[in-house]
C-alpha cells in the first residue's frame, strides 16, 4: 500500500486519500495544562501497518500526545481521526473504551492479583473466541504455558510481553507504547525491540511508541517524529533523520554531532577536515558571503598520527566495539572521532585529522541546514520491512 499525503505528513489535508488509508490522522491538535502549553499544533499522518517513534527531550509533549489520541486526556482543539472514525473533533469525543486502541505502559502495567491469562482477557468481549485469542496472544509473544503464572512470577522481560499480548489481543486499529522499554536492562531492550518490532510486522499492527531513547526509535520504528515544544520539528525514516537533520537542535538530539565553520570556494565547501563537492540544491538559499557551518558526525571523520599535526588527542572514551575519541583543532574547536577498538591514541597525541571517504558533510546556515526537505511520506519506499 502506498499513501502520499498532499504536501507532506506535518501539515495533513483533509481529503477522501487520508479518511480512506490512514489508521491515524491529526491535524492542529493542542493540548493546554493550565499555563503550559503540552501539544502545540501537532499535526501527524501514519499509516496502516507503519511503526512510528514519537521522539524528544523531557517537556516536548511526546507523553501528552498518545494520552489525547487514547482518549485519557481531552484536547483543547483540533481533530483526531482513527482508521474511518474520528475520534475527536468539533463534534466529537469518544470514549476512551470506544476508539479501539490498545496501550503498552512503562512497566506493563499487569493486575498483580490477576494471572496471566485473566490480565490478556481483560477488556476482551465476553463469547465468541475469547480463549481462543487469548492463546493465540500468548503464543504471538513466546508465552505459552505462562497463562496461569501471576505477574511476580515473570521476569521483566515476560511482563512487558504480557502487556503487549493484553494490547493485541482485541485486535485494535492502534497501538500506543510509552517508554514500554525503559525499566529493562540494556540487553534485554535490545533484545525485546527486535521481537516486538517482528510482532508487529506479523500482525501488520499500526504502532506509535514514545521514548526518549535514540538507539529504540532507530532499532524499532519505520520512520521517527521528532518533537520540541509541542510540535513535530522532522519526521522522516532514522537513516534520512541521522543523514540529513533539517536543524541543529535535530541533528544533535538524533545522534553525536559537531558542528565547524565551513566556506564555499567555487565549486567547492572547505571545512577545517577537508573539501566537498559544492551541491547545485545548496545554492537556492545560499545569500552572499554567508557564514556556513558543516555537520560533522564522529563516524564522518578520520585520524592518523602526524608529528607536524596541529590538532592534539585530548580524551578517549571506550566504547566496546570502538573508541570514541576527542580532539582539538587548531583553531580551538573540537571534534569527535569514532576509531576502531584497536586503534590507540595517547593523550597529547599530535594527529591529523581528514575527512572518511565517501562522507559529504551538510552544510548549515544559521541552525538550519541548506537545501533541506527531508519528510518522508507513510508507506513510501523507504519504510523498512
Amino acid at each position: 500500500m502506498q499513501f502520499v499525503p498532499s504536501d507532506n505528513d506535518r501539515e495533513p489535508a483533509r481529503n477522501d486519500a487520508v479518511s480512506r488509508h490512514a489508521a491515524l490522522w491529526i491535524s492542529g491538535l493542542f493540548k493546554s495544562f493550565r499555563h503550559v502549553q503540552a501539544v502545540a499544533g501537532l499535526d501527524l499522518v501514519v499509516a496502516h501497518g507503519e511503526i512510528l517513534c514519537l521522539l524528544g527531550p523531557s517537556g516536548c509533549g511526546k507523553t501528552t500526545a498518545p494520552r489525547v489520541i487514547a482518549g485519557f486526556d481531552t484536547p483543547d482543539t483540533g481533530t483526531i481521526q482513527i482508521g474511518d472514525r474520528v475520534a475527536f473533533g468539533p463534534r466529537a469525543n469518544e470514549a476512551p473504551e470506544k476508539r479501539r486502541v490498545g496501550m503498552v505502559f512503562q512497566e506493563g502495567a499487569l493486575f498483580p492479583h490477576l494471572m496471566v491469562a485473566q490480565n490478556v482477557t481483560f477488556g476482551l468481549p465476553r463469547g465468541g473466541r475469547r480463549n481462543e485469542k487469548v492463546a493465540e496472544a500468548l503464543r504471538m509473544v513466546d508465552l505459552e504455558g505462562y497463562d496461569r503464572r501471576y505477574p511476580h512470577q515473570l521476569s521483566g522481560g515476560q511482563q512487558q510481553r504480557a502487556a503487549l499480548a493484553r494490547a493485541l489481543a482485541p485486535e485494535p486499529d492502534l497501538i500506543l507504547m510509552d517508554e514500554p522499554f525503559s525499566s529493562l536492562d540494556a540487553g534485554l531492550r535490545r533484545q525485546l525491540r527486535v521481537e516486538v518490532r517482528s510482532i508487529f510486522k506479523k500482525r501488520r499492527a499500526t504502532v506509535v511508541c514514545v521514548t526518549h531513547d535514540q538507539d529504540e526509535a532507530m532499532q524499532l520504528s519505520d520512520r521517527v517524529a521528532l518533537m520540541d515544544q509541542g510540535r513535530i520539528v522532522q519526521i522522516g525514516t532514522p537513516e534520512r533523520i541521522f543523514n540529513s537533520p533539517d536543524t541543529k537542535f535535530v541533528a544533535e538530539f538524533f545522534g553525536t554531532a559537531d558542528f565547524l565553520p565551513a566556506w564555499r570556494y567555487g565549486d567547492f565547501l572547505t571545512g577545517m577536515v577537508g573539501l566537498v563537492p559544492w551541491s547545485d540544491q545548496w545554492t537556492t538559499s545560499l545569500p552572499a558571503h554567508a557564514e556556513l557551518e558543516i555537520m560533522v558526525r564522529p563516524d564522518c571523520v578520520d585520524m592518523a598520527p602526524d608529528e607536524a599535526g596541529n590538532e592534539f588527542v585530548v580524551e578517549r572514551q571506550f566504547l566496546g566495539a570502538f573508541n570514541l575519541y576527542a580532539a582539538d583543532l587548531m583553531s580551538g574547536l573540537r571534534v569527535q572521532v569514532m576509531q576502531p577498538h584497536i586503534a590507540r591514541f595517547e593523550i597529547g597525541k599530535r594527529v591529523r585529522i581528514f575527512l572518511r571517504e565517501g562522507h559529504s558533510p551538510q552544510p548549515f546556515l544559521n541552525g538550519r541546514a541548506l537545501g533541506s526537505n527531508n519528510h518522508d511520506a507513510p508507506g513510501a519506499d523507504t519504510v523498512r520491512p
